[in-house]
């Protein structure tokens, strides 16, 4: 197995989906890959002050800014990839902001004019502190890891796919979690970005701390999985996803496909499944951000003996 690095600049970024773009790193199951990326935003300085217009690798700002497609030698449609988080360093900078949007003014936040929070990031003591003095707990993870599906032209990195991940925004993919991912076209075009230091169920204001991150990750193609679609096995447990404009359809989709999962594991009924669910069985809103809802399911590690 080799290992390889991968760095963003123009030539190694994209800031949409594309089955037709080339792959700027190709490499064989089980590889891994040591990946820097960017911000979401792109920028290639540092925030001095919040808010701060400073240079950004797409100045268009189209979508987010993605290391990568990565191609993975001898994948073909059908098969599924699995990304392995190794290990997840932010930056030591990070921003927030909370913009005029439709759910700002329903709780009363929308001023007109957009929140922005600076946050230095310390790695080695897992915390980040705002321009404002408040200390959080960080936790990071890849709010955008996604693949190309095989539908022509540019495609916007915003709305998570049930076909292909991308920005999903699960706080639950932190080092030692292994996300599975559809593959709909040869060599899958693994795309990845929009690092978060730190993340709330929901991503309330549209933003986590969105920071650069350096992500070592092992990319393989995995057989025999027990249920489609997205889904992902993570410290916190086994997770499945459901995206749709409605939420009651993302939690079918999200819940269906873990009652999926856990009738393989244990041998159930669909109706005994559900019954083993309720006790155990989180629902979280992944994110109200991104113009179609997420639900994951949880079912816990160790929840069921």
């Amino acid at each position: 197995m080799s290992k390889h690095r991968l760095d963003p600049g123009p030539a190694t970024t994209a800031e949409v989906f594309d089955r037709d773009l080339h792959p700027v790193l190709t490499v064989d199951p089980g590889d891994t890959v040591v990946v820097r990326s960017l911000n979401a935003a792109g920028h290639l300085e540092r925030q001095q002050v919040p808010g701060e217009a400073v240079r950004q690798l797409f100045p268009s700002r189209r979508g987010h800014c993605l290391t990568g497609p990565i191609a993975v030698r001898g994948a073909r449609p059908g098969d599924v990839l699995a990304v392995s988080f190794v290990s997840l360093r932010p930056d030591d900078w990070g921003w927030t902001v909370a913009r005029d949007t439709q759910l700002a003014r329903r709780v009363g936040a929308g001023t007109g004019t957009p929140a922005w929070l600076l946050w230095q990031i310390d790695a080695e003591a897992g915390t980040a502190v705002s321009n404002l003095g408040h200390r959080v707990r960080i936790s990071p993870f890849h709010g955008v890891t996604g693949v190309a599906w095989d539908e022509p032209g540019e495609h916007s990195t915003i709305p998570p796919r049930a076909n292909a991940g991308g920005n999903i925004d699960c706080r639950e993919l932190v080092a030692g979690s292994v996300l599975y991912l559809p593959v709909s076209v040869a060599g899958a075009l693994l795309s990845i970005g929009d690092g978060h230091a730190a993340q709330g169920d929901g991503e309330v204001a549209g933003t986590a701390i969105e920071c650069g991150m350096t992500t070592e990750l092992t990319l393989d193609l995995a057989g025999g999985r027990p249920v489609a679609g997205v889904h992902a096995e993570t410290p916190a447990g086994w997770v499945t996803f459901g995206f749709s404009p409605d939420l009651n359809e993302a939690m079918y989709e999200a819940l269906g496909t873990m009652l999926t999962w856990m009738q393989a594991a244990y041998g159930l009924e669909p109706a005994s499944a559900l019954a083993l669910a309720s006790p155990v069985v989180d629902l979280r809103i992944t994110q109200v951000a991104n113009q179609s809802w997420g639900v994951h399911a949880i079912l816990p590690a160790g929840a069921i003996g």
